[in-house]
């Protein structure tokens, strides 16, 4: 067993969703959204580098010492399997390993809207799931894609960087290729699947403009794409889109959008109200005529109201959602408030003052 191992089992053990390795600190874990430290003494870089190298390979090591950053998945056989993410900074390296369930979450256990799996009844176009860092796309998206495998007879080819969880084959043949170990890119990846006769293309992130583009030229022929960006409203992700294209294809882009977005599930992580967990919280996107029509008249920023306005079609904003999930005691009302996007209807429910507008009285 690898040395490193000891402190990854007790960061599962403990529940975290990450654990932290930084020179001149001791390990530190992510709880419910925090960083605390491991009882231990301050990781030195010698110590530190013992650790990490232990768990490299040839290649990786050789990479590294170039002066590359890695992001690779490492599995023990006593503590399962982990995201990694080794980078060097001032004082020397440092790495994050997100913690993978040991199983796959279904949408039920996430307890997402019905509408999410109704998005995966669609044979073609664009389904994505967005939120910042750390807030449970890549859960969301596993558990979609599983759905897809138990349910349908598809060709289901994966492009991530790394490969988290392991899915075997159901009634759908899932190909699951790894950024940078079969494929060089994202891009690149897309355009080999397009060769390979696929059903569902999933796209671990759609970071540049080429890897966008490719995914709309997947989804426009005839393919179910699902892919993840880093935003954190529906009215920000197609922005995203449409700005990350060059000036000469922006109309082409909201044309595509119009056309051929399915859906869209922004979300956010919400301390539960027990505060021993946290509980994901979504707004939803349901592509419409109504919303096509302002998305093609470049008038993205009047769907909030649609989706607002919008419940019988399983639409919600992010504020709608954590205003239901506090009146059923879901979540933290403090917490609530934190992720609020228009937060005067949530100050009632605060339970720390320090957290309102403070307000001045004096008499002048």
């Amino acid at each position: 067993m690898a040395r490193i191992d000891a402190f990854l089992k007790l960061g599962r053990e403990q529940g975290c969703t990450d654990i932290h390795f930084a020179v001149g600190t001791p390990p530190l874990l992510r709880l419910l959204g925090d960083l605390a430290p491991i009882k231990y003494r301050a990781l030195s870089e010698e110590e530190l580098e013992s650790l990490i190298f232990e768990i490299l390979n040839d290649k990786q090591r050789a990479e590294f010492e170039a002066g590359q950053d890695l992001d690779f998945s490492y599995q023990g056989d006593e503590v399962g399997r982990f995201r990694v993410s080794l980078f060097r900074k001032i004082g020397g390296i440092g790495a994050a390993f997100r913690v993978i369930p040991p199983a796959i979450l279904t949408l039920e256990d996430l307890q997402l809207p019905p509408v999410v799996a109704r998005f995966l009844d669609a044979n073609q176009g664009l389904i994505l799931v967005t939120g910042a860092t750390g807030t449970g796309k890549s859960t969301t998206l596993t558990a979609m894609l599983d759905l897809l495998n138990k349910t349908r007879r598809l060709n289901i080819i994966t492009l991530e960087d790394p490969i988290e969880q392991i899915h075997k084959s159901q009634k759908s043949l899932v190909v699951q290729r790894e950024v940078g170990t079969h494929v060089e890119s994202f891009a690149e990846g897309l355009r080999a699947a397009l060769r390979e006769d696929p059903d569902v293309i999933l796209v671990g992130e759609l970071r540049d403009p080429e890897t966008i583009m490719m995914a709309m030229t997947a989804a426009e022929t005839g393919h179910l794409v699902l892919g993840t960006l880093h935003t954190t409203s529906a009215a920000k992700t197609l922005d995203r889109i449409i700005d990350a294209m060059p000036t000469s294809q922006k109309t082409q882009a909201s044309l595509f959008l119009a056309q051929h977005l399915r859906g869209v599930v922004s979300q956010k992580l919400v301390r539960s109200a027990d505060g021993r967990s946290r509980k994901a919280i979504v707004e939803i996107f349901v592509n419409t005529p109504a919303i096509a029509n302002l998305i093609t008249s470049g008038k993205v920023f009047q769907i909030p109201s649609v989706l607002q306005t919008g419940r019988d079609k399983g639409m919600q904003l992010m504020d709608q959602a954590l205003l239901e999930a506090l009146q059923r005691k879901e979540i933290d009302p403090d917490d609530a408030y934190i992720h609020a996007t228009e937060k005067q209807q949530f100050q009632r429910f605060v339970t720390d003052p320090d957290l309102l507008p403070q307000v001045d009285l004096a008499v002048s």
